[in-house]
């Protein structure tokens, strides 16, 4: 039960930090690319684009460092 439960515990945090980690990096890049904000872009381009990736890669990335860490 420990080997998959922790690495799914380890997947929801990574994916909750990996959205924080999207989220400040995507308010990052519109500050720095001076994205336009008309009619709301510049949200969706953190929203859409950074979010979700760096949800993901951070679900994956807690998930397998978990199970790594479960194996052992």
């Amino acid at each position: 039960m420990k080997r998959w439960l922790l690495p799914l515990g380890g997947a929801a945090l990574g994916a909750i930090a990996g959205a924080v980690a999207g989220i400040l990096l995507g308010v990052l890049s519109v500050e720095l690319f001076d994205i336009s904000c008309f009619e709301g872009y510049c949200g969706f381009v953190v929203g859409f684009c950074f979010l979700p990736l760096g949800l993901l890669l951070g679900a994956a990335i807690g998930g397998v460092f978990f199970y790594r860490r479960a194996r052992s």
